[in-house]
């Protein structure tokens, strides 16, 4: 075989063992994790998509250099332009790999999915940092500079980006404590609620019932008050507030609102079948004496549907019960001047 055809040769079977590697090997490979518990497998697999194929060439094309002859310097050159990129292509399969292991991992304590942007971005900027002085170091470049200014340097950005680096740790630490969670549904103490959408590294999304956006920077969600209706537990009590009027059997009252009660929590979606509701007198008010149900959903934005169906079916069995719902009772005196100058 002619010499001058090795690198040819070296350079097409790497670009060959690259793309079964890629097509082949890597693809029965997922199929093979896909069919697993574990997912870390199914994450390193997609993490070295692509990648597998580059360093397939760059190794076809360090064997072929050897074969080119080439002066000293353009070899040194190439040589370590090949190292370069095979760094540059394990420094972003290890940023994939560990952002994906965050959201999994930070998915794996949420019912929703959870995009915890922050540390994504931490991980992925340390990773490349520290990838990008390996190929320096690499390439012959004297990295003590570089350390030295980005120390000088580090400093003056954190004078500069002051606000933004407290929303970064705000978010940091919003996510080690866990007291709210993307997925979670909470209320702001400027009564903003939604569902938490992501915790970004300078603001926090919440997504509002109406399907509007709500960004609020790390450190005001940080400093605020705070209702976390998703913890200890999603379940949430719906108190509704009833009155009937005086001279009600009340024993027959608590009957018929707790059957009503226990019918809604059995149709109504999102409710707690297996609550069994309460009923507490508690005033006896103006008009009426005045009560409260106590229903319960899975999930806070459910009582709304729950609260509706209740005070619906609550007051069409009232009216076939004969069960009054009383009006707000005002007594009215009426004055009228006497034409001697007295009242009437």
């Amino acid at each position: 075989m002619p010499a001058f055809l090795l690198p040819y040769i070296f350079i097409g079977g790497g670009l060959l063992a690259g793309l079964i590697a890629e097509r082949i090997v890597l693809a029965r490979l997922r199929r093979w994790a896909a069919r697993t518990t574990w997912k870390l497998d199914e994450i390193l697999i997609d993490a070295l998509r692509g990648v597998v194929f580059l360093l397939m060439t760059l190794l076809g094309l360090h064997l072929a250099l050897a074969y080119w002859h080439l002066p000293p310097t353009h070899e040194e050159v190439l040589s370590k332009t090949i190292v370069a990129l095979a760094l540059l292509a394990g420094t972003v399969a290890l940023m994939r790999f560990l952002s994906a292991v965050v959201v999994h991992y930070a998915g794996s304590y949420v019912p929703a999915p959870a995009t915890t942007s922050a540390f994504r971005t931490v991980v992925q900027i340390g990773v490349l940092v520290v990838g990008l002085l390996v190929i320096f170091q690499t390439l012959g470049i004297n990295v003590t500079p570089i350390l030295t200014a980005l120390g000088v340097g580090g400093l003056a950005v954190a004078l500069a980006l002051q606000d933004t680096l407290s929303n970064l740790f705000a978010g940091l630490h919003i996510l080690a404590v866990r007291q709210i969670r993307p997925g979670d549904f909470i209320r702001l103490e400027s009564g903003e609620e939604g569902y938490v959408v992501d915790i970004g590294w300078r603001n926090t999304t919440i997504r509002t019932l109406p399907n509007n956006l709500v960004i609020i920077p790390n450190t005001k969600l940080a400093t605020t008050v705070v209702t976390n209706y998703s913890l200890p537990e999603s379940e949430t009590a719906v108190p509704v507030q009833v009155s009937v009027s005086y001279g009600s059997d009340l024993e027959r009252v608590e009957r018929v609102t707790l059957e009503v009660a226990r019918e809604v929590l059995q149709t109504v979606p999102g409710s707690v079948p297996e609550f069994d509701p309460v009923i507490r007198y508690h005033t006896l008010g103006d008009s009426g004496i005045q009560f409260t149900v106590v229903l319960r959903t899975q999930a806070y934005p459910d009582q709304h549907l729950l609260r509706h169906e209740f005070i619906k079916r609550l007051y069409r069995r009232y009216r076939q019960e004969g069960i009054e719902i009383p009006f707000p009772v005002r007594t009215v005196y009426l004055r009228r001047d006497s034409e001697d100058g007295g009242t009437e």
